[in-house]
């Protein structure tokens, strides 16, 4: 079989396209990376991130360079960190000749966390999407989400209960727009301080004794958990806008209970 003239084979993509349908999304979905990410103490985590890269293909172009976004992210250092993420979107729009551009990076982030009590160590994790954006016109928006997992106790069957009250876990998501550094332990710690009580990874019996009253003496509706973040994250400066999502996974029930808030504050 003759080989080709690499400068002779269609590159079918440039074609033009006639349909005259621009396409909001197009690239690569669930491509696994190395990453580093920093943490509020000054240390470095050092983890793997699934990425979502996508660019904003013009109405005339055919198709885009699906193995140029591969490129992209193996022409960075062996670890991307957070500090390049920017740069990388930047790229990703330059290389693919497109006026918008995409990329959502996915990743399990660890908190080492004392029991209440007992003192003892472990570590939580929590899932992270760093979402980057370049809007037309070059502007760069930086979105973050954090999942964090806690526990919520019913009002209404402690009030009218004899003995005891039940309580699930939830998880409650936050999306926040920042306009400056806002940490992952910072949005846990809202998160965490507004719940019925916080997880821990490891408890002593004088621990759960703890985490049971705290609960108790602190009960929360789903609608409770979603106002009370949202009154934090409205004291935050650094949060242009966010989305608090709370999804109470139901002891008693076969569904959960669900409730959001969400608010551009550049709009108020």
């Amino acid at each position: 079989m003759s080989q080709r003239d690499p400068m002779t084979i269609p590159d079918v993509q440039n074609f033009a396209d006639k349909r005259q349908l621009a396409i909001d999304k197009v690239g690569i979905k669930s491509i696994r990376h190395p990453v580093r990410v920093m943490d509020k103490s000054g240390g470095v985590q050092h983890t793997i991130a699934q990425f979502n890269m996508y660019v904003g293909l013009p109405h005339n172009f055919k198709g885009t360079h699906m193995s140029r976004f591969v490129e992209i992210l193996n022409s960075q250092e062996r670890e991307i960190s957070v500090e390049s993420f920017e740069s990388i979107l930047r790229e990703m729009v330059r290389r693919l000749e497109a006026e918008t551009g995409h990329i959502e990076m996915t990743f399990p982030y660890f908190i080492a966390k004392k029991a209440p009590i007992s003192k003892v160590e472990s570590l939580m994790d929590y899932d992270v999407t760093f979402v980057g954006e370049i809007q037309e016109g070059g502007k760069y928006v930086f979105t973050m989400k954090v999942v964090v997992p806690v526990t919520s106790l019913c009002p209404c069957s402690k009030k009218i209960s004899e003995r005891g009250a039940h309580n699930q876990r939830s998880h409650v998501t936050v999306t926040a727009r920042t306009s400056d550094m806002v940490w992952i332990e910072e949005i846990v710690q809202m998160v965490e301080n507004q719940a019925s009580c916080e997880l821990y990874g490891l408890l002593k019996r004088t621990d759960e004794k703890y985490v049971t009253e705290r609960a108790y003496d602190n009960p929360k509706f789903v609608e409770d958990m979603v106002r009370d973040i949202a009154a934090v994250l409205n004291g935050c400066e650094r949060v242009e806008a966010y989305t608090v999502e709370s999804e109470n996974f139901e002891s008693i029930h076969n569904h959960s209970a669900y409730a959001l808030i969400e608010r551009d504050k550049t709009r108020a």
